[in-house]
């Protein structure tokens, strides 16, 4: 059995909604930080902010936690990276972390940032690691928010986390480098790892958690096309391997079924069915499991 660390704040509702998707809803109440799962795998579950569960992962507090990337680098956790999720506290996707300065400063690039600058950011170690990279000795102020609210009047440059950089620029500011991506992971205790039963029942975990994942953005279409027909409708077909087919008894009929991407659909169906299919059903996938 093992125990189980999830984020609060902006990662935790799609974190739930995952895991409810998964079938492995996780019941609470609200503020309740001692939730329960209904699974004979899962024992302890607690919700924390993500930027510890990473630390705790690492100390053997929890055999599996989900957080950022971002607090896995930031911390240094010496954790295992089991699975990326591909959503973000910016949503589905990925999110950067990226140094901006005033729109009226003169300089383009990192590279270009005066020795000394102010430089504030929620990532002190990501931050230091990557001017002392580049050979800038900064002065690092700490931010517990609104850090591009800052600059100029307080600081000079800011490293911050966005998805596409419009509330930099609303404020004033403009890109000029990135230091790394980051989206949700899941991460495991070394030597929970190495334990065959928990390394068993964290690789069942993650493979229903990745199923849910694969079959996002995906559906089944089933239909059934005349012989004639079949070969014409099969090359439309952006199957994930090959289509399903199989005769209808009696007639000179096929039932054809796939799974192809959501994003599009809406576009194969007509062609679909100007190319012979008949009866197409458009049917939601919970999981893909490969």
């Amino acid at each position: 059995m093992i125990t189980l660390a999830l984020p609060k704040g902006s990662l935790e509702q799609q974190t739930l909604q995952l895991f409810r998707e998964a079938d492995l809803e996780v019941k609470r109440t609200e503020r309740d930080y001692n939730p329960a799962i209904d699974d004979p795998r899962i024992g302890k579950v607690k919700v924390l902010r993500p930027q510890e569960i990473p630390t705790y992962v690492a100390m053997g507090y929890f055999d599996l936690g989900i957080s950022g990337l971002d607090w896995v680098r930031e911390t240094g956790a010496d954790v295992v990276e089991v699975a990326r999720l591909f959503y973000s506290k910016g949503g589905a996707g990925n999110v950067r972390i990226v140094v901006a300065v005033h729109r009226d400063e003169p300089i383009e690039k990192a590279e270009q940032i005066r020795p000394g600058s102010r430089v504030t950011t929620e990532y002190p170690e990501i931050t230091r690691r990557y001017f002392a990279g580049l050979g800038i000795p900064v002065r690092l102020f700490p931010s517990y928010g609104a850090s591009e609210a800052k600059v100029p009047d307080l600081m000079d440059v800011v490293v911050d986390l966005t998805e596409t950089g419009t509330t930099l620029r609303q404020n004033g500011l403009k890109i000029i480098g990135e230091i790394m991506e980051s989206s949700t992971v899941v991460i495991a205790n070394r030597i929970s790892l190495a334990d065959p039963g928990k390394r068993k029942e964290i690789e069942e975990i993650r493979t229903l958690l990745m199923g849910v994942i694969e079959a996002r953005g995906q559906v089944l279409i089933t239909m059934n096309v005349p012989g004639p027909s079949m070969e014409d409708v099969i090359a439309m077909l952006p199957a994930m391997k090959k289509p399903t087919v199989s005769q209808l008894h009696g007639i000179d009929y096929y039932s054809i079924q796939t799974v192809v991407p959501k994003a599009g659909v809406n576009q194969l169906i007509p062609r679909l069915k100007d190319a012979g299919a008949e009866d197409i059903l458009e049917i939601p996938i919970s999981k893909i499991v490969r």
